[in-house]
């Protein structure tokens, strides 16, 4: 157990002892809708070190669909060079079903999702259909809209599970942050779906393959040379850790009530109060940032 995290000023704290970084976006770099103040000026800082970096994020769309949104954010193609989503992921796996788990599985699905999820399904030799015991995969892409519940999805969950249909998760996150409002992810419905006896296949955080993928467009650094920055618990830390990189909790994201972390408070005794709230779920980061600053 750890008694305390050390809280940083900056990122710029740790600078000079990294070759690479690994950013996450939603809770980091955004909240679904609009920057969060003194991103700009922090991506500039790390562009400006000439290190590699890699926005990697569990949104499940298409890596090209979240450059398109953070540049409508203001984000420009130079501050994110690399991009790397668990749609992006979750596309490449359905397109090449590498993983013996697709054996005997139909090329048929039903997705649960909205429709700005469907560029996930280019050029995949995948059939849509509507009843969802008789499809061959389930992908669960979250939820149809942002204001259901895992409640809302019983039904339909019950009656794949029960036919044993699998499913793939292309975004792992429980829920985030939108706006100032909380919203389930696929995550949430793929959990509900493992207890009720579904198969699910998540690609994304915390999973390495994509943390291997990211590494690969970064020139293959060494792990422990990488500083990872998110502001989940479950994803972000728990997959930096997995794979021995430094980790850097955002505390003013998801579980930012949790902390209950003024603003500039970098005490001891603030340290001790993350530690406790990372306790229960036993991950705990290097370090943490008050928000993504240099």
């Amino acid at each position: 157990m750890t008694d305390q995290i050390p809280i940083l000023s900056g990122l710029s704290d740790l600078a000079d002892d990294f070759d690479a970084y690994i950013i996450d976006l939603w809770g980091v770099i955004h909240d679904g809708i609009s920057l969060y103040p003194g991103v700009i000026d922090c991506l500039e800082k790390i562009a400006a070190t000439g290190k590699p970096y890699v926005m990697l994020t569990n949104a499940p769309r298409r890596a090209d669909a979240v450059r398109h949104g953070m540049d409508g954010m203001g984000v420009s193609d130079e501050l994110c060079p690399i991009i790397m989503s668990s749609g992006e992921a979750t596309h490449l796996g359905l397109s090449e079903r590498r993983e013996s788990w697709f054996d005997g599985v139909s090329a048929t699905y039903v997705h649960i999702g909205p429709d700005r999820d469907d560029g996930l399904f280019d050029n995949l030799d995948l059939l849509k259909i509507d009843a969802v015991a008789d499809a061959g995969l389930i992908v669960n892409t979250g939820p149809w809209d942002d204001e259901e519940t895992v409640a809302d999805y019983e039904d339909f969950l019950q009656q794949g599970a029960a036919a044993g249909v699998k499913m793939v998760c292309a975004n792992p996150d429980l829920e985030v942050i939108r706006g100032g409002h909380r919203i389930i992810c696929a995550g949430a419905l793929a959990k509900r779906y493992e207890e009720l006896g579904g198969d699910v296949l998540y690609y994304g955080k915390p999973y390495r393959p994509i943390y291997d993928t990211c590494l690969h467009r970064m020139g293959n650094p060494e792990p422990a040379r990488v500083l990872a920055i998110g502001d989940s618990l479950k994803t972000d830390i728990t997959g930096a850790r997995e794979l021995g990189m430094y980790s850097v909790l955002v505390i003013g994201g998801i579980h930012g009530e949790a902390f209950g972390v003024a603003d500039g408070d970098r005490s001891a005794e603030a340290g001790k109060r993350i530690a406790t709230v990372c306790a229960p779920e036993g991950v705990y980061p290097d370090a943490a940032i008050q928000t993504f600053s240099w």
